[in-house]
């Protein structure tokens, strides 16, 4: 028994990684007041990017750097868009959005002559160390480096986002930008952080599905981006709690794939983590109370 819900507890963990970490991003893009729905298009292009890395240079762990680069790119040019342009930016996220999808698929083409998947790769050598049998699916999770990155990298956000002078400026930025201009703080400079930052751990998020599945695969981030930002807008856009709803999502998407098509119809299995996802959002939207100016370009007062 004990092996049973180690095995599912470890699923859920390693399905919710992705969503944890693309949910953490998004914090820090719309706490400065940028929403940000280009974390499918972010998370799409780190995928690619640490496989492509990968692929190129014979080691995961530059996989992993391409992977956030890529993530980083992306969201440079939602940075530019919204923050320096002023585009409308969900219009902007949507775009990126396709563009990573239409990107990706023609890189995918033209570097590996394949319209569905990139060539096989190795992921990160594991850190091996003793593990109780019956905790053996956890055991291996744990082992995964890029896991142990993941957990550090959550903790760190939410303590650089709530804990330092840096996520102070950066919330005042989304909550009361001209109270944070009048102290000498750049209003353009924290919201192009915040929103790069996203990118960075959306990137990141991407890599952890390329070398899961020791490949990139066409379209593969499969909606994870904006279900992201439901266990966001769940956690209260705080990263922690974020991660914490994330695991909500995880376990739906794990439920799904243990259920027998015999006992649950396959089409509702399909549709279970977005019905979450809505349920989520529909319970908890409305006791959420989102960055102030979140959205909002901001014009400086001559």
């Amino acid at each position: 028994m004990i092996s049973v819900v180690a095995a599912f507890l470890a699923q859920v963990l390693r399905i919710s990684v992705p969503y944890a970490l693309a949910a953490t991003g998004g914090a820090f893009s719309e706490r400065g007041g940028v929403i940000n729905i280009a974390l499918e298009g972010i998370l799409l292009s780190g995928a690619f990017g640490a496989a492509a890395g990968t692929l190129a240079t014979g080691h995961p762990w530059m996989g992993v750097i391409f992977g956030v680069g890529a993530g980083v790119l992306l969201s440079a040019m939602h940075a530019a868009a919204t923050v320096w342009v002023k585009a409308d930016q969900i219009l902007s996220g949507l775009a990126l959005n396709l563009l990573a999808l239409g990107g990706t698929r023609g890189l995918l083409k033209v570097l590996y002559h394949s319209s569905s998947n990139s060539p096989r790769f190795e992921s990160l050598r594991p850190i091996h160390f003793p593990v109780p049998a019956r905790l053996e699916s956890l055991g291996l999770l744990v082992q995964q480096p890029l896991f142990l990155v993941a957990i550090l990298a959550v903790i760190a956000a939410h303590v650089l986002l709530f804990g330092t002078g840096f996520g102070l400026s950066l919330r005042a930025a989304g909550d009361s930008p001209r109270a944070l201009d009048g102290v000498g703080i750049s209003v353009v400079r924290m919201r192009t952080l915040g929103v790069l930052l996203s990118g960075a751990f959306g990137g990141l998020a991407g890599a952890w599905l390329a070398l899961e599945q020791h490949s990139f695969t066409d379209g593969m981030s499969s909606g994870r981006g904006y279900i992201a930002l439901a266990a966001m807008i769940v956690g209260k856009w705080r990263p922690a709690a974020g991660a914490g709803a994330c695991l909500l999502f995880g376990a739906a998407e794990a439920a799904q794939m243990r259920i027998p098509s015999s006992v649950v119809p396959t089409q509702f299995l399909q549709m279970l983590p977005y019905l979450i996802t809505l349920i989520a959002l529909a319970g908890w939207v409305g006791r959420s109370t989102a960055p102030l100016a979140l959205g909002k370009p901001y014009e400086r007062e001559e």
